[in-house]
């Protein structure tokens, strides 16, 4: 890659990209092949930092179940445009040209056979393909917009470009370096920030759901639902010592609130009355064993101690069986937090979606400057969706400026 001049007058490029990560790396390799001259900047020693810790080390690159309606944002219709014009097949193209060999795990969730290291490698090669001037280990100073350019302080050097791309991300896993420096940007140039907020986050629960810490380790497949959303999610779910995590929950952590219910369909297979028919064929079994069929013991033994239900099946009321089925499907919790963005996969709102074009991620107000990534009010599901988002509004931001 080539090292950019120094000294005191300013370094000028078509394009100053903002942060390392999937969606700027993505950005300025697109705008690099396109003859943009383009300097990449991060302040992390190294780019790529979450990538190569993402999915468990093998990064969950793309989904091929990838949809809008699968992305949070105050306007859903947003992401349509640039998702339609970058697929998870286009990406998916892309890893296979570098012989980066790949595997489908389960919900469309497309990972390395490898390394997530391999992804990284992808987008640096990418970029050198492009001649970006890559710069790490490098804070941005003062960010400027004046005679139609934006200037940039970084470590001792200067640069300008018309265009200046935010990439920077949210503040979910500040231990990786995560800051709120995109929102400060893009208030600093007028845009509105939709309030950040921790998405793809274990659940706290109060002191009086303390029996289900007990169960700390226990996990099981529930279908999950939250207030009055229509998301429902058919995942395992997780206890743990400070609450619940697991898919099921990490999903729809995203579109719960404080004060809302979460509702735990377990033994999600079984139907209406199937406690009642189970009695009338099988009279002598126990309420636990019935449970400890489709459950973990302890946890069945908890959910059995909430019931107030014990003995034989065959001694338990129509009224009552009917009354533990209802509950077993419909369990509530009501959490009174989250670990917050410490524990945060992603971060949902950012950006204002109204504040961009959702052609080119083009702010409306300030000529020149785009926003892309986390760094925006579009947030998807777990399962490589928050990756596929990034490369796509990357790409549309890559061939307009």
């Amino acid at each position: 890659m080539t090292v950019g001049a120094s000294g005191h007058s300013p370094a000028a490029y078509d394009v100053i990209v903002l942060g390392a990560g999937a969606a700027g790396l993505f950005c300025a390799a697109t705008a690099g092949q396109r003859g943009r001259r383009v300097l990449l900047i991060d302040h992390a020693p190294e780019p790529g930092r979450k990538i190569v810790i993402s999915g468990g080390g093998r990064c969950n690159f793309t989904n091929i179940h990838t949809a809008p309606d699968r992305y949070l944002s105050n306007n859903p219709h947003f992401a349509k445009s640039a998702l339609s014009r970058y697929t998870a097949a286009d990406f998916l193209a892309l890893v296979e040209s570098h012989g980066i060999a790949w595997h489908e795990k389960t919900l469309g969730q497309l990972f390395c056979d490898g390394s997530a290291k391999q992804i990284v490698a992808m987008l640096l090669d990418e970029c050198a393909k492009g001649g970006v001037d890559l710069r790490c280990g490098q804070p941005v100073g003062a960010v400027d917009h004046a005679d139609g350019l934006y200037r940039i302080s970084h470590g001792a050097q200067q640069a300008t470009a018309p265009a200046l791309v935010i990439a920077t991300g949210g503040p979910s896993i500040p231990k990786m370096g995560a800051t709120g420096f995109a929102y400060d940007l893009a208030r600093k140039f007028g845009l509105k920030v939709v309030q950040p907020r921790p998405a793809l986050v274990p659940l706290t629960l109060p002191g009086d759901e303390a029996l289900f810490r007990e169960l700390s380790g226990v996990s099981t497949e529930v279908i999950m639902r939250v207030g009055g959303s229509k998301a429902a999610f058919r995942e395992a779910a997780l206890f743990t010592h400070r609450g619940l995590s697991g898919p099921a929950i990490l999903q729809i952590s995203s579109y719960w609130k404080r004060g809302d219910t979460l509702t735990a369909q377990f033994l999600p297979d079984r139907r209406d009355g199937w406690l009642r028919e189970l009695k009338r064929d099988r009279p002598r079994q126990s309420l636990r064993k019935t449970l400890g069929e489709g459950l973990p013991e302890r946890l069945a033994d908890a959910l059995r101690e909430r019931l107030g239900l014990d003995g034989e099946l065959g001694a338990l009321t129509d009224k009552a069986l009917a009354a533990a089925e209802n509950r077993l499907a419909r369990w509530p919790f009501v959490p009174d937090g989250s670990e917050g963005f410490a524990k945060a996969e992603v971060t949902a709102g950012g950006i204002d979606t109204a504040e961009l074009s959702s052609k080119t991620m083009e702010s409306k107000r300030a000529p020149g400057l785009y926003a892309i990534g986390e760094a925006v009010d579009v947030t998807g599901w777990l399962g490589g969706y928050n990756f596929q988002w990034a490369w796509a509004s990357a790409r549309a931001t890559g061939l307009a400026v």
